[in-house]
């Protein structure tokens, strides 16, 4: 468990801050031999995802403002029961709801609605009902949200308990989150903002470990990464749940299992990780942790990466790091880790085209040895500040494999993924899909656009 420690002074917002660095650099060829696994492409069956639609009861806004107002999926969350049977979570005016769907994304029965409930922070699907990581109302000196693990058995409450409040000195006005299961308890990160003691008026991150009857668990801690820019977790058998952090004072991507990310956490990669520029947060806008059968780990996310790095000089904490970005504009990265802790090779990068925003980036199991990556490109785009506008060309699918070496060809698909992947008994990947055309032109300035359809759309290895 880490101890706790003082942060900087400077608060958690969605809107620009000033990088440690003026400019952003000049595009130039990316770290990584991204080029050198694409003569490795193979032919391969047509990744062609199948989808239905589902009908939803309520208005559904699917877009978010991100940092600069950048335009964002509202998060979705869709798991597999070990019945078979899912779940898509989505936030609604009268709470998050949660619709029941058959193992072959259809409709099974009316949605469940978690009052109160302010964002979808991470679902766990059971036979009898589900968890779900959210925020809910509290008392505290910042008049914000409090984090909660939500359960509900056979459609009924079963235990509401609340990870963040005046005892611990923290507050959870979003969570930028994940909730994990491995059959005995959960395991829930998320950012935290301290409401009195060490931390008070700063962000950082917390993992709490919560038992199946809703008791807190010994394990986790209270303060970790600081700020926190994005969160990965995995549940493991035994011992600690693996996890990543974006770190923007150390500014990076750094493994935190077991030890909240202190000075000389792992590093995965350097990235100028000022609010907005690493491409968007785990796991609401990139990423995700998938474990091999070997025990090796992936994670994928939006890079500009680091043409250089050093510590700060400036900063009398010696924690804080200076990261000059290869590009303007992020590529589509993967990064292995051999074991829960170490990292395994160079961060190998899908994509080069200079020009090119690509968002949005996800990684999934596909079948027994392969690996799905999705994202989104911008063409045309325009930068500032570590946000992009451009034209939306396409949700792009490619398979690799778990050294990097691409397995099919590069797939524009027409569906979207707007939050967790479930990955089904039969490998089938599931996830919700919002029927429009995105369009990334201008930021979100105003009101979201709603839907009252998502498309469940799946792909069987």
């Amino acid at each position: 468990m880490t101890s706790a420690r003082q942060t900087s002074s400077h608060r958690r917002n969605r809107v620009a801050r000033k990088p440690v660095i003026a400019g952003i650099a000049a595009a130039g060829a990316l770290v990584g031999a991204w080029y050198a696994t694409a003569g490795a492409a193979t032919p391969a069956p047509k990744l062609t995802p199948t989808s239905t639609s589902v009908t939803l009861p309520a208005k559904f806004r699917y877009l978010s403002a991100g940092y600069n107002n950048s335009r964002e999926w509202t998060r979705t969350a869709t798991a597999v029961a070990p019945n078979g049977s899912l779940r898509v979570a989505w936030p609604a005016a009268d709470g998050i709801h949660v619709t029941p769907l058959t193992s072959a994304g259809k409709r099974s029965g009316t949605d469940t609605v978690v009052k109160g409930a302010k964002e979808v922070g991470g679902l766990v699907a059971h036979n009898d009902g589900f968890a779900l990581l959210t925020r809910v109302a509290d008392t505290n000196k910042w008049k914000e949200t409090a984090a909660a693990i939500i359960r509900y058995t056979n459609g009924k409450q079963s235990f509401r308990t609340k990870l963040t409040g005046t005892a611990s000195h923290d507050t959870a006005p979003l969570l930028d989150g994940q909730l994990t299961w491995n059959g005995k308890k959960y395991g829930a990160y998320f950012v935290v903002h301290g409401a009195g003691g060490f931390a008070d008026g700063h962000f950082g991150d917390k993992l709490s470990y919560v038992g199946p009857r809703g008791a807190k668990l010994s394990g986790g801690w209270s303060w970790g990464c600081s700020h926190n820019e994005g969160i990965a977790l995995h549940a493991e058998a035994t011992g600690a749940f693996t996890s990543l952090c974006f770190d923007d004072w150390r500014s990076g991507l750094f493994v935190s299992t077991g030890i909240g990310a202190p000075d000389n956490a792992p590093v995965v990669q350097r990235e100028q990780c000022w609010a907005g520029y690493c491409g968007g947060t785990f796991p609401g806008r990139t990423g995700d942790l998938v474990r091999s059968s070997s025990g090796r780990y992936a994670t994928a996310f939006a890079s500009r990466g680091a043409a250089s790095a050093k510590k700060n000089p400036d900063d009398s904490s010696g924690r804080g790091w200076t990261v000059k970005p290869n590009t303007s504009t992020h590529q589509v990265a993967v990064a292995f880790l051999k074991n829960r802790s170490t990292k395994a090779g160079k961060t190998i990068y899908l994509t080069s085209a200079k020009g090119t925003e690509h968002v949005n980036v996800r990684v999934a199991p596909y079948g027994k040895n392969r690996l799905l990556l999705s994202w989104e490109s911008l063409k045309n785009a325009k930068c500032a500040s570590g946000a992009c506008t451009g034209t939306f060309t396409g949700t792009h699918l490619r398979l690799i494999d778990w050294n990097g070496k691409f397995q099919s060809a590069d797939s524009v698909v027409g569906t979207r993924i707007t939050g967790d992947i479930a990955v089904q008994k039969d490998g089938t990947l599931t996830w919700a899909s919002v029927p429009v055309t995105p369009s990334y032109a201008t930021p979100l300035t105003g009101a979201s656009p709603t839907t009252k359809t998502l498309k469940i759309a799946r792909l069987t290895p």
